[in-house]
Parts: C-alpha cells; sequence; structure tokens
C-alpha cells in the first residue's frame, strides 16, 4: 500500500491545536511540526510532594514526543524560573528514574532534532530559509522502508533476489532496504547518462547475469517515467525470471509513460526534495530526512529554462552547467 505524503497527516488544524499557556510553547509546537515530529501538549502530570496522602505538588511537562518516548519542558533565561524548573526536573527524575525529560531552552531547539537523527544542517550547507518544508522525517522514512521489506520478503518467498540500483541517488534507501529483506539477495548497480543529442545511455553496466533471475528495480524517485521506461526494457532483453520495480518516492502526477511501480514508499506532490540520497548539485544527499525546497533556490540557477522542464530533473541537469548542452547525468526516472 502506497502512504501518501500530505502536509495535513502531522501539522494540526487550527480548530485542533490545544490553547498553549505561553507564546514559547506555540513556537516550539510549530517548530516540530515543521520538522514533522510527533507530539503532545501536557499529557501527563507527575506528583512530587504528598501530605497526610494528598499531592501538594506535581509536574507537568510541556510537550511528549512519542516517538523518542521523551518529555520536554520549555523555559525561559529568567534565573529564577530555571532554578526552580531545575529543582522539579530534578525530583521528577528521582522519583520516576524511569522517565526521559529534557529541560529546553529556545537556543538549543536544534540539539533535540539529533534525537531523531536530523543531526546537524550545517555540514550540507543547507539553510533553514532555503527549506519549504521537511516532508518525511526519518522515522517516517524508516518505518516505510520496514514495510516494504516486509512485504518483498512475503511475495519472494522461497525464492532469491538480485536487487538493482540506479546509482547516484538510490544508495542510502537500497541499503536500507537491503536490511529489511528476509530473502537471499545479491545487490548490482547502473548509473545511466543522457546524451541530448544521441539519448539515454548506460555508464555502468550491470556486473551479475540477471538471466533467470528474479530481479527488483530499486529506484529513489519515479517522475515521467521516461527513464524508468528506458530501463526496464534493457533489463528485459536480457531474460530475468521476473522483473519488478520498488520506488520510494512516486510523482505520480508527472508520469508521461505509463509504467508499472509494484511497490512504493510514498506518493509525493511535484515538488523538489532533497535527502536521503537525493541531492542538488551534490549536496544534501546524506540528509536523513527527505525536505522540500523552496523555488527561488534552483530557480536562482537558471534550471527552469533547462530541458527536462522543472524540478528534480531540471535541477539534476544544472549540476554540471558546463555540460548541460551535451551530457545529464540520470538518476531516477
Amino acid at each position: 500500500m502506497t502512504a501518501a505524503v500530505q502536509q495535513s497527516s502531522v501539522r494540526r488544524a487550527d480548530a485542533q491545536r490545544p490553547r498553549f499557556a505561553h507564546p514559547a510553547e506555540a513556537e516550539f509546537a510549530a517548530f516540530l511540526d515543521f520538522y514533522r515530529i510527533a507530539w503532545e501538549y501536557e499529557p501527563r502530570s507527575f506528583p512530587l510532594r504528598w501530605q497526610d496522602g494528598r499531592i501538594v505538588e506535581q509536574f507537568t511537562p510541556d510537550f511528549y514526543l512519542p516517538e523518542q518516548d521523551l518529555y520536554v519542558e520549555l523555559t525561559t533565561m529568567k534565573q529564577s524560573l530555571v532554578t526552580r524548573k531545575h529543582r522539579k526536573v530534578r525530583r521528577l527524575r528521582e522519583l520516576y528514574p524511569h522517565v526521559n525529560i529534557v529541560l529546553l531552552y529556545r537556543k538549543d531547539y536544534h540539539e533535540i532534532l539529533s534525537r531523531f537523527g536530523y543531526g546537524s544542517v550545517d555540514i550540507t550547507s543547507l539553510r533553514p530559509d532555503q527549506i519549504e518544508r521537511v516532508l518525511l522525517s526519518p522515522a517516517e522514512i524508516q518505518r516505510r522502508v520496514a514495510e516494504l521489506g516486509q512485504q518483498i520478503s512475503t511475495d519472494y518467498a522461497g525464492e532469491s533476489l538480485v536487487l538493482v540500483g540506479v546509482l547516484k541517488g538510490i544508495t542510502f534507501f537500497l541499503a536500507d532496504l537491503a536490511r529489511a529483506i528476509t530473502r537471499p539477495l545479491a545487490i548490482d548497480y547502473l548509473q545511466l547518462s543522457r546524451d541530448l543529442r544521441e539519448g539515454v545511455a548506460i555508464r555502468k553496466d550491470l556486473d551479475l547475469d540477471i538471466r533467470g533471475k528474479h530481479v527488483l528495480l530499486v529506484e529513489d524517485i519515479v517522475n515521467t517515467g521516461l527513464t524508468l521506461d528506458f530501463i526496464m526494457r534493457v533489463l528485459r532483453e536480457r531474460e530475468p525470471a521476473s522483473l519488478e520495480v520498488c520506488a520510494l518516492l512516486d510523482k505520480a502526477e508527472r508520469r508521461l509513460v505509463s509504467v508499472p511501480v509494484k511497490y512504493v514508499g510514498f506518493t509525493i506532490p511535484n515538488e523538489f526534495v532533497v535527502g536521503y540520497g537525493l541531492d542538488y548539485r551534490e549536496l544534501y544527499r546524506n540528509l536523513p530526512f527527505i525536505c522540500v525546497l523552496k523555488r527561488e533556490v534552483y530557480e536562482a540557477n537558471g534550471n527552469g529554462h533547462l530541458i527536462g522542464g522543472t524540478g528534480q530533473e531540471a535541477a539534476a541537469e544544472a549540476a554540471e552547467p558546463s555540460l548541460v548542452a551535451t551530457r545529464v547525468e540520470v538518476g531516477s526516472g
């Protein structure tokens, strides 16, 4: 089953948002929504002190992040408030050692991202003002990859597989998918180039003979279907026992050629996405989440005027501006 990505799947409608006690809490909630991190507001109170069998002091952390099993208490720079909250947090940890809680300053928001696998974005030169929004979090990606691996393992019960990845964007998805599949398998790679005068060609061919084998072509993203159709025709000529496609992302609305994609991770809108192997000018591949770049980021390099139109394919052509007129590296359909 395809997991369609919709912005509303994580972001709460205004009518569903709680009444926050402080503007900083609303800001932090928006911050979590932006990074597609699930949260609950003040879901539980912890008794801290009792007198004559009655609770005389309790502590209610501001947020609970269920995917991390983490409570978050926001604080300000006022020392008196910080001291009081530190005391409550220490007391909570003494009474409930199994509870994971952090006291968070606004300036430390990005520290919490490392708990979700986001890490520092500085190493990729990706600035927050370049991001339209985070489309898929690391947790969402890993859950879906595990589901795909289970489905593929069931469908190929009693068989072995050859996974064929199309370089370079497939690197992360293929590695994670292979680990999620419980059938015996081999891995091989293709790399294509597209000469605008001579058409698509294979730059790096398979090392394995796939005749009589069950082949699963693994793609990072399917757009128009043109490149995927070319690869499928090439592989069918080699007479595999079966040939199916698994794509992490599918931009179905961009399809020009009808190609069968049996396994789809997420159906996404027609937007330029980077991360988890997908790049822009060779940047951002190592981001463990998938985000949407603002249009002005890639249009600033004139990508909208290149052959191939807009979005991922056009930006790929801009990766080597001196070669745009002759050759384009192709990694997806």
